[in-house]
Order: C-alpha cells, then sequence, then structure tokens
C-alpha cells in the first residue's frame, strides 16, 4: 500500500516553502522559493502580491518533481499575519503587499493609543501597533492614499492567493484576527475598527474555520502546478498559531518559542482572554480557542547585525565560536536588542539597541553573548507577560533558525529555567498546516492528535546554577529597559 502523503504550503516573508509529509510527520520533500522585499520610503517594506503567487506555484511545482504525488490526500495552507493589499472590483492588485515589517503608520498608532487604542484593543485583542492591517488602513484613510481610494476589497496575502486560486473570498479565524479588524469573542468583523478606518464589512473575506474545504482549483493554476483540479485544499491558519500545532505545543501550559530573524512566544488557551497591560495579542484559532502570545522583532537578525557590523565574514558557527567559554552575564555586558525597533513588551518602533557596561577588556565573544543573553530576556520579558494571563508554563518547544545554536539552546535553557524541547524540524508551520488539512478531511481525529504524529527532538536541561545567576541579571535587565523606555521616543 502506497504512503498517503500531504502537502503545507507555507507562504511567509522572506520565502514560500512547500513540504511534502507522510501522516506522521515526516519530511519527504521540501521546496522553497524566496519573496523580494521593497523599501520605497523610510519605514516602509512592501511586496509585490503577483510575485509571492508565481513563487507559491513554484514551489509546488518543485517539491512534485521530487517525489510521486499521486497518493497526495491535500494541501493545508499557512501565511504570514498582518500583510494588506488594495484589490479592485476586478481582484486585480491595487497595491503591494504591506508586510507586518512595514511601520508607516508610527504616527497613526501613537495617537490611537493615546485615545481609544485600548478599547479598540480590548474588543480585538489585537496591540495598536504598525504591524497591524487595522492601522495599515487608517494611514491609508488619513493620507489619502490612492490605492485604498480606488480599491472594491482588502486582502490579506492569503486570502488573495485564495481567491485567485479558488475564486472565493473567504478567510480563516486566525488571519481575521491578526488583521485588528474581528472581535476576537464574537469571531465577527467588529464594526468599531471598521468606521475607524472607513471599511465596510463586505469589502472583507468571509470569515470561516481553519478547516475549511477548498475545492475547484483553477484549471489553468492546476496544470502550472501539475495537481488535479479536484484536489482538496484546506484554509488552514496564520504561521504563528501553526508553529505551535505543528510542535505540538497545544494544550495549556504548553509553550513554543520561534525564533527565525524575528521571533515570538506563543501558547493556546480556551476562549479569548486578553492582557489588562496591552502587553500581548489574543488571536482567535478555532471557535473555542486563541493563541495568546508576544511577538519580537528581534531574533537572529540582531546577532546577523553584530556579524555585520564587526565585519566578520565567516558562518554564524564560526561568528559563535568561543561564546561557550564566556560566562554567565557576558562579564558584565547587557544588551537591550532592539535595534529593529520592538513589538511585545515594549511596543514601541522607536525602541533602540543599547549595550549598557562595555569594557576595554571586552572582545567579540562578549558581545556575542550578550546579544544571544539579550535576545533571550526580551523573550523571558514577553513570556512573564503571558504567565499573568495563563499561569507558569508545563512544556516549552523552541524551533527556528537560532535553534540550531546549542549555546543559545542552553542560553535559553537557563535564563527560563525549564528544559528546553527542540523540534526535529523547521518546518512546524507547514506541518501544522498539513495537519489540519488531514483533520479537514477527516483522516486525522483531532487536532491534539498530532502529538503522536511528531518526530522526536532534543531535550536541552536547564543549568540551576546557571539559571540562579540569570534571575539576578534580569532583574538588573528589566530594570533597565524601563529606565531607558522613556527616551524611546520619535
Amino acid at each position: 500500500m502506497e504512503t498517503e502523503l500531504v502537502i503545507g504550503l507555507d507562504i511567509g516573508t522572506t520565502s514560500v516553502k512547500a513540504v511534502l509529509f507522510d501522516r506522521k510527520g515526516n519530511v519527504v520533500a521540501e521546496a522553497e522559493k524566496l519573496i523580494t522585499s521593497y523599501y520605497p520610503e523610510k519605514n516602509w517594506v512592501e511586496q509585490d502580491p503577483i510575485e509571492i503567487e508565481r513563487q507559491s506555484i513554484a514551489a509546488l511545482q518543485a517539491v512534485l518533481k521530487k517525489a510521486p504525488h499521486e497518493n497526495i490526500l491535500a494541501v493545508g495552507i499557512s501565511a504570514a499575519m498582518h500583510s494588506l493589499i488594495c484589490v479592485n472590483e476586478k481582484d486585480e492588485p491595487l497595491s503591494n503587499v504591506l508586510i507586518w515589517a512595514d511601520g508607516r503608520s508610527s504616527v497613526q498608532a501613537k495617537k490611537l493609543n493615546d485615545t481609544i487604542g485600548a478599547e479598540i484593543y480590548k474588543k480585538t485583542g489585537t496591540p495598536i501597533h504598525p504591524m497591524s492591517p487595522l492601522l495599515k488602513l487608517l494611514w491609508m484613510k488619513e493620507v489619502n492614499y490612492e490605492p485604498y481610494i480606488r480599491a472594491s476589497f482588502f486582502m490579506s496575502m492569503k486570502e488573495f492567493l485564495i481567491n485567485k486560486w479558488f475564486g472565493k473570498r473567504v478567510t480563516d479565524y486566525s488571519m481575521a484576527s491578526a488583521s485588528g479588524l474581528m472581535n476576537v469573542k464574537d469571531l465577527v468583523w467588529e464594526p468599531a475598527a471598521l468606521e475607524l478606518v472607513g471599511v465596510q464589512a463586505n469589502q472583507l473575506a468571509t470569515i470561516v474555520p481553519p478547516t475549511e474545504i477548498l475545492t475547484g482549483l483553477d484549471e489553468h493554476i492546476a496544470k502550472k502546478i501539475g495537481l488535479k483540479t479536484d484536489l482538496p485544499f484546506v484554509i488552514g491558519a496564520a504561521d504563528g498559531q501553526l508553529a505551535n500545532l505543528g510542535n505540538g505545543a497545544i494544550n495549556p501550559g504548553e509553550v513554543a518559542v520561534s525564533v527565525g530573524t524575528s521571533g515570538a512566544i506563543r501558547q493556546f488557551t480556551a476562549g479569548a482572554p486578553i492582557s489588562n497591560k496591552q502587553e500581548t495579542f489574543t488571536y482567535a484559532f478555532t471557535e473555542s480557542s486563541s493563541i495568546i502570545g508576544g511577538p519580537t522583532n528581534n531574533g537572529g537578525i540582531v546577532l546577523q547585525w553584530l556579524k555585520d557590523l564587526l565585519e566578520f565574514e565567516g558562518s554564524h558557527d564560526d561568528f559563535l565560536t568561543g561564546v561557550e567559554s564566556i560566562a554567565v552575564g557576558a562579564e558584565g555586558i547587557l544588551f537591550l536588542p532592539y535595534v529593529n525597533g520592538e513589538r511585545a513588551p515594549l511596543w514601541n518602533q522607536n525602541a533602540k539597541g543599547n549595550f549598557f557596561g562595555l569594557g576595554i577588556g571586552h572582545k567579540k565573544e562578549h558581545l556575542a553573548r550578550a546579544v544571544l543573553e539579550g535576545i533571550t530576556f526580551n523573550l523571558y520579558q514577553i513570556g512573564q507577560s503571558l504567565e499573568e494571563i495563563a499561569g507558569k508554563p508545563k512544556k516549552i518547544s523552541v524551533n527556528g533558525g537560532l535553534s540550531k545554536s546549542s549555546v543559545w539552546v542552553q542560553i535559553m535553557a537557563d535564563v527560563f529555567g525549564q528544559d528546553i524541547h527542540l523540534s526535529d524540524t523547521h518546518h512546524n508551520a507547514a506541518w501544522g498546516a498539513a495537519w489540519i488539512a488531514l483533520v479537514g478531511l477527516g483522516k486525522a481525529e483531532s487536532l491534539e492528535a498530532i502529538k503522536d504524529n511528531i518526530p522526536a527532538g532534543k531535550v536541552v536541561q536547564t543549568n540551576l546554577a546557571n539559571h540562579k545567576k540569570y534571575v539576578v541579571l534580569y532583574q538588573k535587565y528589566e530594570k533597565l529597559v524601563k529606565d531607558l523606555a522613556f527616551h524611546f521616543q520619535d
């Protein structure tokens, strides 16, 4: 009997990945196609929706060439959150994709936070920040952005692709929730948010569950990819939710940390609890569950920044050589990692990075260790906000590019004071999307059953002696953040 297979299509902001899995989560084949970002003005970050669709087709084409695919059951879709495209009545893009990193609405975010931002946040669970399509639309409205004025519809990149391939304007709970335009408790478009940005509900997609099955793939698209038109696609969810699912972190108390270029710490919870301090997000996932967490702009990108700054031309592994021999605390250096502005916990795009405590005896290895510790302290601070809502984590899983660094994972275990469970694959979001496809088709009994279908990974144990040192250092770090946050102004 042939092994049944399923594809996870993961549309990120750096690349599109198509991953072919067996039903146990083992990778059979994978393909990745890069996406170009454009920076037309300061703080603007855009991508071409036609290029992303083309690269999505190319990724699927490439993965199908690597393995037999007559026995593929379905394709599940994962996508990055917070994207926005203005679309005309013919479903043609009038603008590029404004991605999460686009910061053009910083002024609008500050004004909204100073007025009714807290009221909107309590309804949507989406922090008031330029990443949010809510703020992007508010900027468009206030500056009379031509594509906004001419638009018939507003879509995320995922909705744009689905509409082009299936002729349906639909979005899942999580993507709608992350737009900042959906009421996270009622799972409908929030009237107060729509009124604020001057958008009608019929200009947005119909909101559906993540197990929604899409059929009738456009014949031309199907032929290009090499799939049958009747192959079911399942709408899936946002990449954050699916990374948790693909990591098996689906029950309360199970925390997943993803750290690639940027990073996030997240956990699922029943209902839709919202932070009183506005430090975290709450995004719907299913009708009865949400994911709570906080994203950081500053993951591996900070290490790359330091590597470039020091003009180190070797590999990342070479760059970190010797860091493990530097004592906890980098011999007095504390590093605030906000070189790329910051989302959680500050929600301040004007935040800046800082080295504190530099001395004449410090070398590259000290700076590198301080950077790794700063990235981890920031994640820990976000984790503290999560604990106020959901309690202390029972299990912490880590995935993403930075998790390949053994020295960083040990720092993570020591700062958090808990063992760290590493994923055996870096395709967690794609596997989460594929698993939802299996659930949608009735080929898997539940979302929770994915726990029995994840390849076992390594467990890194905490060093309690180091953890005690980090508890003291973190108190200094937290005070430094509070002391300097006032100065992160325009």
